[in-house]
């Protein structure tokens, strides 16, 4: 059996005991460890912040650049949908009786409504089995005399008016051409270059059928209708002198282009001036409203684009871990000193998690400010309107911030099971 320890002995055990409860790390301290430890080697540490920069920068320009693009799609889809209407030909009870219910002045009696800038009647034309869109007459045996099955569309000048076409050559045909039932035609880029018709200057000719059509103008693009870029459109008037007028099952239709905001009341107007006596033989349809499409458009993009954050997100953890595990090997005769001279596990572990999300904070702010650039940029670029939630900068840096803490806390908690007297042996 031992012999009782001396009270000298006992005491002085219970004051080292007391001074190791005493010791403490106070919030100077830690940050001042914590910067020492980043700079020591500054560029392991701005390689390190560099993962979590890139994925904050993702985060940011990602959710601004979103909302930037979705609105950019809601205003073009509300722009189309708040000036568009289509009036159709129903032909009432009877929709036999009637060939053609638009009156011949249907242009005039549309466009005299408050709100409206064109409008046009068209219906597409039937072609026999033998009839197809050529450069040659049928029967020659030069060029391209197989010619093409393509739609043919009989249309009033309005409706090339309120398509909004833009031109690569030529023009469209006007009243003038309508009223003389002038064989003219304006046909899609897309069928001109079937034809093998790339200028207008040597004023090349279509044919359909037998009936030949000097080309006037091509569509390059439209901002409705987008049949019209694989048609042959020629006026009304000469369509009804060639094939006459529309048929049953395939009835005439209007297209209406209204200012913003106009399209549902001259949708409500249409019919009625039309045919004040009939106005049962026409159907006003305002295009629907695509907010379904618009939602989904936008949801689409936001879980694509936030996949690809997380994923930088990662990497950059991945990297402050990493690195973070590795510094904790290297200071290991560091961190056994500052255990042998009191400094509890909680204290190194502190210190590492303080050194790992102050990385990852930096490299938030950095991100942040890097993301918020770029969506401004491609903002300008595009003539856009920069969108950029609030919430969105100022969650960001505490994102990099709690990136950092969570891939520290494993290196932490290596470091603070460092044994002194094993880590000042090395």
């Amino acid at each position: 059996m031992l012999p009782p320890r001396p009270r000298w002995a006992r005491r002085g055990r219970q004051a080292a005991e007391r001074s190791v409860e005493r010791s403490r790390l106070s919030p100077r301290d830690l940050l001042t460890e914590s910067v020492a430890g980043i700079l020591q080697r500054p560029a392991r540490s701005a390689l390190t912040m560099l993962g979590t920069v890139l994925g904050v920068g993702t985060f940011v320009a990602v959710l601004g650049l979103t909302a930037t693009a979705s609105s950019q799609i809601d205003t073009r889809f509300n722009a189309l949908s708040a000036t568009e209407v289509t009036v159709e030909d129903t032909g009432g009870d009877q929709p036999d009786l009637l060939s053609n219910a638009f009156p011949t002045d249907a242009d005039r009696r549309i466009e005299a409504l408050n709100g409206v800038r064109d409008a046009g009647v068209y219906w597409p034309v039937r072609l026999g089995p033998d009839e197809v869109v050529g450069t040659v007459p049928p029967g020659a045996t030069s060029g391209t005399a197989q010619g093409e099955r393509a739609q043919v569309i009989a249309a009033s000048p309005g409706v090339l008016a309120a398509a909004g076409p833009r031109l690569t050559q030529g023009r469209i045909f006007d009243a003038f051409h309508d009223r003389r039932a002038e064989s003219v035609a304006v046909i899609g880029s897309g069928l001109a270059g079937r034809l093998g018709i790339t200028t207008l200057e040597t004023a090349p000719a279509v044919f359909v059928g037998g009936h030949p059509f000097t080309v006037i103008g091509i569509v390059d693009d439209v901002q409705r209708k987008a049949d019209l870029l694989l048609s042959v459109v020629v006026p009304r008037t000469t369509a009804e002198r060639i094939w006459g007028g529309p048929e049953s099952g395939r009835r005439a239709a209007m297209l209406i282009s209204t200012d913003l905001g106009a399209a549902r009341q001259i949708a409500s107007e249409a019919a009625l001036a039309l045919d004040p006596a009939h106005p049962e033989f026409f159907k006003a349809v305002p295009p629907p409203d695509p907010r379904t499409l618009r939602g989904n458009v936008t949801s689409d993009l936001d879980q694509l684009f936030m996949l690809l954050a997380g994923i930088c997100l990662v990497i950059g953890a991945v990297g402050i871990a990493n690195t973070t595990l590795v510094a904790v090997l290297e200071r290991a005769s560091e961190i056994g000193l500052r255990r042998a001279l009191g400094a509890r596990g909680r204290h190194i572990t502190t210190q590492f998690l303080a050194e790992s999300g102050a990385l990852g904070a930096l490299g938030g702010v950095i991100g942040t400010s890097l993301g918020t650039v770029t969506v401004v940029a491609m903002a300008v670029i595009r003539d856009w309107t920069p969108v950029i939630a609030p919430v969105t900068v100022v969650a960001a840096p505490a994102i990099g911030l709690a990136t950092g803490v969570l891939a520290g806390l494993y290196p932490a908690w290596r470091a603070s099971r460092v044994q002194p007297a094993e880590a000042l042996r090395r």
